[in-house]
């Protein structure tokens, strides 16, 4: 699959993982890529950004990952609503995952993630 077109949008609040991140989405191709640090920016970032797909870490403040999907989930514009999302984070926890998962996303990476693993996964999404 060819990821010349994807806009992602990539919301952690640590710069180095951040940066990991975006450098890892380019060596796949992926050139079109904002980043935010929290889940406030990241909503202002989706209006003007329009990805198509948002990797965001969950634990973040002042708004964390899931409360950022929430709020997306809750969003009037629908192409804002029903965006694709993966979440990342290094707390692999059954809580954490009890609180991702029924928020409609396209699955979880542990950070940091693996190439493979994050290609599969966004794959996956844009399907």
């Amino acid at each position: 699959m060819k990821f010349t077109l994807t806009r992602v949008l990539v919301v952690d609040d640590d710069e180095v993982m951040r940066t990991f991140v975006v450098n890892s989405l380019r060596r796949l191709g992926i050139q079109a890529i904002e980043t935010a640090v929290d889940g406030g920016s990241a909503l202002r970032a989706m209006i003007s950004f329009q990805p198509d797909l948002v990797l965001t870490d969950i634990h973040m403040q002042p708004m964390d990952g899931i409360e950022f999907v929430r709020q997306l989930r809750k969003h009037t514009n629908p192409l804002v609503k029903n965006m694709k999302v993966i979440f990342m984070s290094a707390d692999a926890s059954t809580e954490t995952l009890e609180q991702a998962l029924p928020l409609g996303t396209f699955g979880y990476i542990v950070k940091p993630p693996r190439l493979e693993i994050l290609q599969a996964k966004i794959e996956l999404a844009l399907k």
